[in-house]
This record gives C-alpha cells, structure tokens and sequence, in this order.
C-alpha cells in the first residue's frame, strides 16, 4: 500500500498540471449536470415494513386522487378573554379570512371551523384547515403574502391568530451560516496549528472542492437515484470536515518530511506513501460505518449514508492526489516561517541524530505513561457517568412543540393543546381494510366503538369510506401528546386488542398517522441499533487487524469507541430530554430525542473515531516496526501526530459545534452530539486511554497468532519498504532510474 501511494504521490507531484485539470474538469462536469438534472421526487416511503407505513400506503391505495403531498395551513384562532370565539364579530372576522385565503389560485379547498366542527367545548379556540394543490416548496410569493396578510387582519381586529402546518414552516437545514462559521473556525485552528497562512489554506481549498464536487453529484443524480439537497445533508457535513482532515494530515507529513532534508517532491511522495496509507484506512473505516446505514431499512437513512460515504472518497482521493499536486506548485509555501528562511537542510535534524525534540504530545505521553492505571480509571469512570443517562433514552420525532416560542407553529401548537387536550396535535389514523367484511358499515362502526372505549381514548370521528365503499379511516384522539408514554402504551394496547374485533367483524385495521409512525420508525431503530453496531465494528475490527496486525489494538479502539459515543448518546439524553443546561444552548423545550439520531450518531462518530485511532496509533506502530521499545513508541507516535490529531478533532468540534446555534431542534441535536461525541473520543479515549492501554500491554499490543500472521495481508501502513529503497534524494535524474517507477 505505501508504495502503490508513494508512486501515486510521485506521480501526481511532476504533473502537477494534468491533475489540477482532471479535477477541474471532474468540478465542472457535475456542476453542468447538476444545473441541468431534473429535480428529484422525494420518496413518500419513509419506512417499509413497519406498520404505520403499511397502513399510509393501502391509504393512498385506496383513496386514489387524495394529495397527500400538497402543503397545508392549520390557522388557529383564540378569542380574547372573556369573550367567546362563536360571537358574532369574532365569527365575521374568522369566516372573512377563510373566504379570503379560500380564493387563492394554489388553494384546494379551506373550511371554515364552523363547517368542520373545529370548535373547542369552552368555545375559547377554534381552527380552520387550508389545504393547498402544491407542494410547500412551489407555493408562490403570491399564495404566501395573502396567506399573512388575512392573519394579520385578523389579529388587528383583536383575535389572536397563529399558524400550523406546512405552508409556511421554515425547513431544517444544516448549510449556509453554519458551515460559514464552522469553516471560519476551522481556518483559525489550521493557522494556529501550521503557522503558514498557505499550509492552512490549502486543507480548506481542497476540501471545499470535494464538497462542491459532492454536492453537485447528488444533485446531477438526484433524479435517478432519489436523492435531494436533505441526502446531501450529511455529505456536506462530513465532507468539510473529513476533507480537511485528510488532507491535514498529508501536509504535516510533508512538512515533516522536508525538515528531514527530503526535496520537495520526494517529500511529498513520502507523505502520500505514509500518511496518504493511513487517510486510506481511516477513509475506508468512515466508509464502512456510513454504508452500514443501510442495514437500517431507513430509505432516507440509506441514500444519506451511501452519499456522504461518496464523498468520503472524494476526500481521500483528492487527498492522494490534488493535496501532492498543489504542493508542487508551491513546495516552500507551506513550510512554517522558520522553515523558509532557514530552508531544508539536508544534514538532518536534531532528532535524526539521536536527540528526539520534545513538543506537547510527547510530554503529554510521557505523562500519560508514568501514571497508566490512574488515567485509564478516571477516563473509564467519567465516560461511564456520563453514559449513564442513556438508560433513559426515550426516542420519537420533535414537532412543533419542540421550536421556540418565539415561533408561530409553536404558538398554535400550545393554542390547539389548550383547547382542545393534548391528544389533539397527535391524533391516531385508523384505516380499516373490509373487504373481507360481510358489512363493511357494520364492520367500521363495531371497530369504531371498541377503540373510541379504549382506556386513553377521548374521541374518535366519523368514519370516511372510499367510493368503492371497501375502506374507511377515522381519528382517534388520545388524552396524551404525541410523544408522551401514555400515547404509545395506547398505540400498542390497540394493536394488541386487535384480534378479536378482527375475527369478530371479518375486517382487519391498522394504526398510522405521525404519531404512530414516530412510534413505529423509534421501535424499530431502536431494534436495528445492535445489529448495526455488531456489523460495523466487527467489519471495522478486521480492517484494523489487518492494517495494525494486532489482536488487541483493534479490540480497544472497539471499547473506546463505545465509550465515548454511549458517553455522547448520555449527553444528549440529558441536554435535550431532561433539559440540563437546556437554556444556555436556546433549548426552551426538552422531549424525546430525535429517532434517527442514535444510529446517525453511532455511524458517523464511529468512522470519526477510528480516523483518530489509525492516524495516531499508526506512528506508534511505525516507530515499533523500526525498533522502538513499546514506551517509547507510544511517545514518538505522539510526538509526530499528536498536535496535528488534536487540530483535526477542534475543526471536527468547530465544524459540528456551529450547527448547534440553528433554531431548528433537530440540527441543533444533530451538531451537539457530534461535537460532543468528538471530544469525548479525540481527548479523552485517543489521547489519554490509548496510551494509557498501550502502556499496560506492552508488547502484547503488537502480538500476533503466527497462524493468523501467515493469513492477513502485509498492507506496510507503516512504510516500511519505503525505507529499504532508493529515494530521489540519492539518484542521478540523468543516469539512475526514478523511483516511482
């Protein structure tokens, strides 16, 4: 592996030229398809084979004609004190604005709270429903401004008017400022870090490219393969900040390399055949956990895997190739200040006679190693007390009851529960299939009246049939909110109470809407959570047998990094769902963590995670491959990759930390578990309980089975065979071969 990357590292650095064009060329190509690329349709299967998507589907099925996916407004109105929302000059105002908003050229139909019975038993509140013929994103300026301006008559003739639904809800997305900040930050820590504005520059630009390359793919296949600019989430994410990383890791090797007195371009070859191996393996951990999400059943869950798992490669291809090239169009640039005044100097180094310069990470390690079993403990139990709290992970989808209250969906949200219960924002659809029914009536009312006694139940609607008069849904409002427990210990006693009624009436039903499909979708995450991890790490647990040919490296990074993303997964629980500091990060209301966000967190962190552990316990393992005793590895892994491990974890942290000041509840989830989940296993696990380990085992870290030595693959990360042969330091151009041949 390091000398097919050393090759590749030569290669790219003398043309230079032909690999800027090819990456030019690759940006404009899918930038052109992408301006050109039809939009893509989103999938209305959010979850195949769970219960509620069952029963949305047979829905559509039979209900042909009805556009679920059409936007809608829910505007609630609340009389002021004292008064009552059914008096005369309230009513007049109320079925002005619905006459109004009604006319609209993109509306379908608006009922009046009067028609549809949506008047609460105090007569305090009352709602009317705007449904729409388009999608939230196709309504126009036009539909918007008229929908606004009715409310705002509304309210200066003294209702208090607020608004639900779709029409006018404010998208989650995670680009824009945030990753302006994130980008801000992480330059910051590049110019720190390298004391060379060139050699912090260069990281951004390329990872910058690989994203515009990354995003613009998703959007040119978007139409094919179903993907949209939410897929593109995660790509974008992972992109900026993988992007920077790997290539970080290159320069510093260059660096490194030169102030051992290499020339510029057997410099950068030596960067690509070492670090670049390294970038490899860390890229393809990354890549395991992100393809991995497949496994869920998640459609969505899937394309944003496989897509940010693209541009993952991105990342390391350009790592390889484009970090090499650019390097040789300015080969001093990049150097710190003391390095271009004084140049290369090919007498060697002060540590290259003997004589190891100390920095930080070798103090740090020398630390470390001096008090091994008090580290790890403190390490172990902390991380363990912050796990804690996951005991009491409770999982579903925040809604608007989540948003600020600053918010109108929020203040509509508090109006509807007020008026009408809490039950009311997340009622239950049953669809009843009675085909097999003698009486589908018959069938549908019996049904009916057994759930509407259910303990939990308030009310349930009349049922709606279809023409061909073989289906019916109705409501069922429950006496909790939708992400309470009493809902889904209701939603479960249904279901489990079923089968009698069933058999009874020959008819079959199922529970759907949002509330139970939040149920569905978090019960069955929670299930796919074991298998997930199970594939994940023991695929990655092979990749690093094989990469560090060792038993027990593999098997405590495995350990740490369940430690460091249960320790994430307990932070979250106790910021968003018990509200801990809730207010210092804008959190107004704690609940339920997002249901995707456990397995997104244990995906992501753990490529996260082992792109630590092959980056720095690599130089361990390729100062013990060239005789250094167990100890004194640790501190020369350190000594090379400890400064520039810690960069990449405070961009990782400053990337995903910037997410956290968006007002949308789950992006704000999103960039604190990350960012949390980063610094736990980069400063706690990486750089404190790995040397601490390594120190106990000794040489048994690097032992072996024979057997199993004979069988694995040598894959030289470490560059050992780079060190046996010639380098361009030593050859005559004219009359020797060149190495990278």
């Amino acid at each position: 592996m390091a000398t097919i990357l050393y090759r590749l590292g030569h290669m790219a650095f003398r043309r230079r030229w032909s690999v800027l064009l090819v990456w030019t060329a690759v940006l404009v190509a899918v930038g052109a398809a992408a301006a050109v690329a039809p939009a893509a349709k989103e999938d209305g299967s959010f979850m195949p084979g769970i219960e509620a998507q069952k029963a949305f589907d047979l829905m559509e099925q039979r209900f042909p004609g009805t556009d679920s996916e059409g936007a809608n407004a829910r505007i609630v109105f609340v009389a002021p004190d004292g008064q009552k929302i059914t008096a005369a000059d309230n009513r007049a105002v109320i079925d002005e604005l619905v006459e109004e908003v009604g006319g609209g050229a993109q509306v379908d139909h608006a009922v009046s709270p009067f028609q549809g019975k949506a008047v609460s038993k105090d007569l305090s509140t009352a709602y009317a429903t705007v449904s729409y013929k388009v999608k939230a994103a196709d309504l126009t300026d036009g539909t918007k401004n008229a929908l606004e301006s009715a409310i705002d008559v509304a309210q200066k003739k003294g209702l208090t008017v607020e608004l639900g639904g779709t029409a006018l809800a404010s998208q989650p997305a995670a680009g824009g400022m945030a990753e302006g900040v994130g980008i801000a930050l992480a330059a910051v820590v590049l110019v720190i870090t390298f004391g060379s504005l060139a050699a912090a520059g260069l990281p951004l630009l390329t990872a910058i490219i690989g994203v515009g390359i990354s995003l613009a793919s998703v959007l040119a296949l978007g139409s094919t393969f179903g993907l949209s600019m939410t897929t593109g989430t995660l790509a974008s994410m992972l992109g900026i900040a993988v992007g920077i990383d790997y290539a970080l890791f290159v320069v510093s090797r260059y660096r490194e390399e030169r102030s051992k007195g290499h020339d510029p371009q057997e410099a950068a070859a030596l960067a690509a055949g070492t670090a670049g191996s390294a970038v490899v393996f860390a890229g393809l951990t990354v890549v395991i956990a992100l393809a991995g999400l497949t496994v869920i059943g998640v459609p969505m869950l899937s394309k944003m895997g496989l897509s940010a798992a693209g541009a993952v490669v991105i990342a390391v291809l350009i790592a390889l190739t484009l970090v090499p090239a650019l390097l040789a169009f300015w080969p001093n640039a990049v150097l710190s200040r003391s390095a271009r005044k004084g140049g290369a100097k090919r007498n060697g180094t002060a540590e290259e006679s003997g004589v190891p310069k100390e920095n930080g990470g070798s103090r740090w390690a020398r630390f470390v190693l001096r008090r091994p079993v008090p580290v790890l403990l403190a390490g172990v139990a902390g991380l363990g007390a912050l796990a804690l709290p996951v005991m009491d992970l409770q999982m579903g989808m925040p809604g608007d009851e989540a948003k600020p209250t600053s918010t109108t969906e929020r203040r509509a949200y508090d109006a509807l529960a007020d008026g009408f219960g809490a039950g009311f924002n997340g009622p239950l659809t049953i669809v009843v299939d009675a085909k097999g029914a003698p009486d589908a009536k018959a069938a549908v009312e019996t049904m009916s009246k057994e759930i509407g006694g259910t303990r939990g139940v308030v009310s349930v609607s009349p049922a709606q049939f279809n023409e061909a008069g073989d289906t019916a849904i109705f409501s069922a409002v429950p006496t909790g909110g939708p992400n309470d427990a009493t809902t889904k210990d209701l939603v479960h006693e249904i279901r489990s109470e079923r089968a009698a009624t069933e058999s009874a009436t020959g008819a079959t039903f199922e529970v759907t809407g949002s509330t139970a499909m939040n149920i569905d979708v978090a019960g069955a995450l929670q299930d796919a959570l074991v298998p997930y991890l199970a594939i994940i790490v023991g695929l990655a647990f092979v990749l690093l047998l094989v990469v560090f040919r060792s038993i027990l490296v593999p098997v405590k990074a495995a350990l740490g990094f369940l430690l460091s993303v249960l320790a994430a997964l307990g932070s979250v629980v106790a910021v968003f769902q018990w509200g801990w500091g809730a207010e210092l990060l804008g959190i107004e209301q704690a609940g339920p963590i997002m249901s995707l966000m456990p397995i997104f967190l244990v995906g992501i962190v753990f490529g996260l995670a082992m792109d630590y552990e092959v980056f720095l316990v690599a130089r361990m393992r390729e100062a013990y491959v060239h005789g250094d005793r167990p100890a004194q590895a640790v501190v020369t892994g350190f000594r090379h990759s400890a400064r520039v491990v810690v960069a990449a974890a405070l961009i990782m942290i400053a990337v995903f930390s910037a997410f956290v000041a968006s007002p949308e509840s789950m992006v704000k989830t999103i960039g604190f578990g990350l960012a949390i989940a980063v610094l736990f296993d980069a400063f706690v696990v990486r750089m404190a309980l790995v040397p601490a380990a390594l120190a106990l085992l000794g040489h048994a870290a690097w032992w072996l089975p024979r057997r199993l030595e004979r069988i694995l693959p040598n894959v030289d990360i470490e560059g050992a065979a780079l060190q046996s042969r010639p380098t361009t330091d030593q050859q005559h151009d004219e009359t020797r071969e060149p190495a990278y041949k």
